[in-house]
Protein backbone atom coordinates (compact mmCIF):
# COMPACT_ATOMS: atom_id res chain seq x y z
CA UNK A 1 0.00 0.00 0.00
CA UNK A 2 1.78 3.43 -1.15
CA UNK A 3 2.25 5.40 2.37
CA UNK A 4 1.92 9.09 0.39
CA UNK A 5 -1.22 10.65 1.72
CA UNK A 6 -3.80 12.06 -0.63
CA UNK A 7 -5.20 14.98 -0.23
CA UNK A 8 -8.66 15.24 0.21
CA UNK A 9 -9.25 17.20 -2.45
CA UNK A 10 -7.92 15.04 -4.87
CA UNK A 11 -10.18 12.03 -3.25
CA UNK A 12 -13.35 13.86 -3.83
CA UNK A 13 -12.27 14.52 -7.19
CA UNK A 14 -10.97 11.05 -7.78
CA UNK A 15 -14.36 9.47 -6.25
CA UNK A 16 -16.22 11.87 -8.96
CA UNK A 17 -14.13 10.94 -11.61
CA UNK A 18 -14.86 7.61 -10.55
CA UNK A 19 -18.38 7.53 -10.56
CA UNK A 20 -18.47 9.13 -13.98
CA UNK A 21 -16.61 6.34 -15.56
CA UNK A 22 -18.63 4.08 -13.51
CA UNK A 23 -21.99 5.23 -15.47
CA UNK A 24 -20.27 5.95 -18.42
CA UNK A 25 -19.13 2.23 -18.95
CA UNK A 26 -22.73 0.95 -18.17
CA UNK A 27 -24.37 3.77 -20.55
CA UNK A 28 -26.29 4.88 -17.74
CA UNK A 29 -25.61 8.85 -18.63
CA UNK A 30 -29.13 9.04 -19.78
CA UNK A 31 -30.61 8.14 -16.90
CA UNK A 32 -28.78 9.94 -14.83
CA UNK A 33 -30.34 13.48 -15.16
CA UNK A 34 -31.03 15.50 -12.05
CA UNK A 35 -34.57 14.47 -10.82
CA UNK A 36 -33.77 10.90 -11.56
CA UNK A 37 -30.44 10.80 -9.36
CA UNK A 38 -32.62 13.15 -6.85
CA UNK A 39 -35.23 10.60 -6.35
CA UNK A 40 -33.03 7.67 -5.87
CA UNK A 41 -30.68 10.03 -3.43
CA UNK A 42 -33.89 10.54 -1.30
CA UNK A 43 -34.91 6.79 -1.82
CA UNK A 44 -31.41 5.71 -0.33
CA UNK A 45 -31.83 8.41 2.51
CA UNK A 46 -35.21 7.30 3.55
CA UNK A 47 -33.97 3.89 3.71
CA UNK A 48 -31.56 4.74 6.53
CA UNK A 49 -34.59 5.66 8.63
CA UNK A 50 -36.00 1.85 8.34
CA UNK A 51 -32.73 0.27 10.19
CA UNK A 52 -34.45 -1.28 13.52
CA UNK A 53 -30.56 -0.69 15.53
CA UNK A 54 -30.76 3.33 14.59
CA UNK A 55 -32.55 3.56 17.51
CA UNK A 56 -30.90 6.12 19.83
CA UNK A 57 -31.13 3.23 22.85
CA UNK A 58 -28.99 1.21 20.15
CA UNK A 59 -26.80 3.72 18.31
CA UNK A 60 -23.92 3.12 20.81
CA UNK A 61 -23.90 -0.52 20.60
CA UNK A 62 -23.39 -1.50 16.39
CA UNK A 63 -21.99 -4.89 16.09
CA UNK A 64 -19.60 -4.75 13.20
CA UNK A 65 -22.74 -6.37 10.80
CA UNK A 66 -24.98 -3.44 11.65
CA UNK A 67 -21.37 -0.89 11.25
CA UNK A 68 -20.84 -2.38 7.54
CA UNK A 69 -24.55 -2.36 6.40
CA UNK A 70 -25.54 1.44 7.72
CA UNK A 71 -21.60 2.16 6.17
CA UNK A 72 -23.39 0.84 3.00
CA UNK A 73 -26.42 3.01 2.73
CA UNK A 74 -24.29 6.00 3.52
CA UNK A 75 -22.06 5.05 0.81
CA UNK A 76 -25.48 5.31 -1.20
CA UNK A 77 -26.32 8.60 -0.31
CA UNK A 78 -22.97 10.37 -0.58
CA UNK A 79 -22.72 8.74 -4.17
CA UNK A 80 -25.90 9.79 -5.43
CA UNK A 81 -25.19 13.19 -3.90
CA UNK A 82 -21.81 13.50 -5.55
CA UNK A 83 -23.36 12.59 -8.75
CA UNK A 84 -25.92 14.87 -8.75
CA UNK A 85 -23.73 17.69 -7.69
CA UNK A 86 -21.47 16.40 -10.64
CA UNK A 87 -24.74 16.61 -13.04
CA UNK A 88 -25.31 20.05 -11.56
CA UNK A 89 -22.00 21.60 -11.50
CA UNK A 90 -21.74 22.31 -8.41
CA UNK A 91 -18.70 22.25 -5.73
CA UNK A 92 -20.17 20.39 -2.76
CA UNK A 93 -17.65 21.43 -0.01
CA UNK A 94 -18.24 25.23 -1.30
CA UNK A 95 -21.86 24.82 -1.17
CA UNK A 96 -21.56 23.29 2.29
CA UNK A 97 -19.26 25.99 3.97
CA UNK A 98 -21.87 28.44 2.32
CA UNK A 99 -24.88 27.26 4.03
CA UNK A 100 -22.92 26.38 7.21
CA UNK A 101 -22.30 30.07 6.96
CA UNK A 102 -25.97 30.94 6.30
CA UNK A 103 -26.94 28.71 9.10
CA UNK A 104 -24.40 30.23 11.61
CA UNK A 105 -26.42 33.56 11.09
CA UNK A 106 -29.66 32.02 11.28
CA UNK A 107 -29.04 30.27 14.57
CA UNK A 108 -27.26 32.30 16.75
CA UNK A 109 -25.23 31.19 19.77
CA UNK A 110 -26.57 32.85 22.06
CA UNK A 111 -30.31 32.22 20.86
CA UNK A 112 -30.21 28.81 19.74
CA UNK A 113 -27.90 26.81 22.23
CA UNK A 114 -29.82 23.95 23.93
CA UNK A 115 -32.58 24.94 21.57
CA UNK A 116 -34.46 22.32 19.23
CA UNK A 117 -36.90 25.60 17.55
CA UNK A 118 -36.63 26.69 14.16
CA UNK A 119 -34.91 29.94 13.47
CA UNK A 120 -38.23 31.54 13.33
CA UNK A 121 -39.16 31.06 16.47
CA UNK A 122 -36.18 31.43 18.29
Amino acid sequence: MNDVAVPPRQLRLDLREALRDFASARDWDPFHRPRNLATALSVEAHSLKHFPWLHDRDADHFDELKRARVGEELADVRLYLIRLADKLDLNLIAEARRKLELNAAKYPIELATGSPQKYPDL
